[in-house]
């Protein structure tokens, strides 16, 4: 008779590429209770969890909330249900994907040629989730400053190069902050010292951004319910962490 395989809620962590904390968190809520305990007392997952795991991970990455993974969860034995929701979901998310990359190649060529986008085309490259006030908004907020000058002037002359390059490192930026996140870097260490950087040289692109400058930005952009949602789909908890990790970095500086 074999013996079915066991993890601790580190092993299964390290696993999946979540952190520690983040199980205790399903566990708490119910989401993914530990199969059993070892002579210690310490949880102890079974393969069952790690499949249980691998489609919340699955669902929360879709961008559905805990409760709607739970209800999806609900009365979890049927394998092909679930590939079949999946499949369904990913098909339609591709849809998305690639009516947003069109809508995206739209608006640069249309910033290369002075254009500004009509509010259906936001609509069109931001989704349903867009608010055409958005850009309103930042022009109200920072239209008077050198920085929104300074930004204006520069993304005028980008190539559509230089905006793939932006969109890169964009990108490979907020899966390395999240992967520290899950990781469990702690802000003031080295680790998180190079992604503040890394931060500060991306706005550095658009204008001559300092340490001060960052933090206001990283406090509006982790205080604001809109892009905070972002974040959390990167990683729950992450803009919390965000914040931490650039205030260190900028303490460290003074």
């Amino acid at each position: 008779m074999s013996v079915q395989q066991q993890y601790t809620v580190g092993q299964l962590a390290r696993l999946a590429g979540v952190s520690v904390r983040t199980l205790h968190h399903y566990g708490a809520l119910g989401l993914l209770p530990a199969s059993d305990r070892s002579p210690s007392g310490y949880r102890l997952y079974d393969a069952d969890d790690a499949r249980r795991l691998t489609r919340i991970l699955f669902y929360r990455d879709l961008g559905f909330g805990l409760d709607h993974v739970a209800d999806l969860l609900a009365g979890d034995t049927d394998t092909m249900t679930h590939l079949r929701t999946q499949h369904r979901l990913l098909t339609e998310r591709l849809d998305r994907l690639r009516a947003m990359v069109t809508a995206v190649e739209r608006e640069m060529e249309a910033h290369m040629s002075g254009t500004r986008l009509t509010v259906e085309q936001q609509l069109e490259i931001f989704g349903e989730a867009w608010d055409p006030a958005y850009q309103e908004e930042a022009e109200s907020r920072w239209g008077g400053t050198d920085a929104w000058a300074q930004g204006q002037e520069r993304m005028a002359g980008f190539t559509p190069e230089v905006w793939r390059e932006v969109k890169a490192e964009t990108d490979a930026l907020n899966a390395d902050l999240a992967a520290a996140f899950r990781a469990g870097v702690e802000p003031g260490s080295a680790r998180a010292g190079e992604l503040a950087e890394r931060h500060l040289a991306g706005l550095q692109r658009f204008y001559d951004a300092g340490t001060a400058m960052q933090q206001r930005v990283v406090e509006f952009t982790t205080s604001d319910p809109r892009f905070v949602r972002t974040y959390d789909e990167l990683a729950p908890g992450l803009a919390d962490w965000l914040r931490e990790v650039v205030a260190a970095s900028a303490a460290a500086r003074d």
